[in-house]
């Protein structure tokens, strides 16, 4: 365990104890800064950008999450049928999820340009707009469309987990259903469901952690544009702590993120309890 304690201490434990520390420093690139207390917090308390990033953080979490949710359960369902080809399938479906982040969001950049759209292009061709969509210099399609390109690139994860949950579940507890007479529905509701509770929870939980987190997506499409509107609490750290020097304030916006993170965990906890009642353990 040592070698795992060692490396753990050295890329988890120092940077986070470190980033705690400048959050109560004044701490600039290139120079030493001196203890200031709450002081980087009383300011971004204040700061009107810094609100608008958290609320753009919660909403694009919020909502890319429990569509990609809804997609990915709709999938693993989907290729959990005797389909044909669907080896193939569940091959194709990982392809978003494996691509690289900064390859994909170049792509989605060239999707969503202004001139030359794809997306524009076709919706002008089929007599539905007369003028190419402004995608990312417009606020609310700026938000709409990192929403749909992190969505796009998280469903396969949340589709490929929840199918390898709907495999574990089994087949008898179907048949026995479908003996009582249910429907498909009520077999869903019923039994598919409280035993991919668990599943679910992790899921959901990391789903929730890579969302909030996200920076490479947002960075290459917009770099928090326009006028802030798609600005996360990642990126608006890094921008006031490397692009603008003050590591102190750009540290304490990261920590800042630290109490939503730990919700997730807790949220994922207390769904993993779920498993303990239904193998027949006391849940206390």
């Amino acid at each position: 365990m040592l070698p795992a304690a060692v490396l753990l201490l050295l890329f988890l434990t120092y940077p986070l104890g470190l980033g705690v520390w400048l959050g109560f420093t004044d701490t600039k690139i290139g120079r030493g800064g001196e203890w200031i207390g709450l002081e980087n917090y009383r300011f971004l308390w204040d700061d009107q950008v810094t609100r608008l990033a958290l609320f753009n953080t919660l909403f694009y979490t919020a909502v890319a999450s429990v569509i990609k949710f809804a997609l990915g359960l709709w999938l693993a369902l989907l290729l959990n049928e005797n389909l044909p080809l669907k080896t193939f399938f569940r091959s194709v479906i990982l392809l978003p999820y494996i691509v690289p982040t900064a390859l994909s969001a170049i792509a989605f950049w060239w999707i969503y340009d202004a001139q030359f759209s794809i997306v524009s292009w076709a919706l002008v061709k089929m007599g539905l707009i007369d003028r190419y969509i402004d995608f990312l210099g417009d606020p609310i399609n700026a938000r709409l469309s990192t929403i749909a390109a992190n969505i796009w690139r998280g469903v396969p994860f949340v589709a490929i987990t929840l199918l390898a949950g709907l495999q574990t579940i089994s087949p008898s507890l179907y048949e026995a259903g479908a003996i009582d007479g249910t429907t498909g529905w009520q077999r869903f509701r019923y039994i598919t469901l409280p035993l991919l509770t668990p599943i679910i929870a992790v899921v959901m939980t990391f789903s929730v952690l890579f969302t909030f987190t996200d920076f490479q997506l947002i960075y290459v499409l917009t770099r928090g544009g326009p006028l802030n509107a798609t600005h996360l609490m990642a990126t608006l750290s890094f921008q006031r702590a490397i692009s603008g020097g003050a590591l102190g304030e750009g540290a304490a916006i990261a920590v800042a993120m630290v109490p939503f993170l730990l919700a997730a965990i807790l949220f994922s906890y207390f769904g993993l309890q779920r498993r303990a009642w239904q193998q027949g353990a006391d849940n206390e």
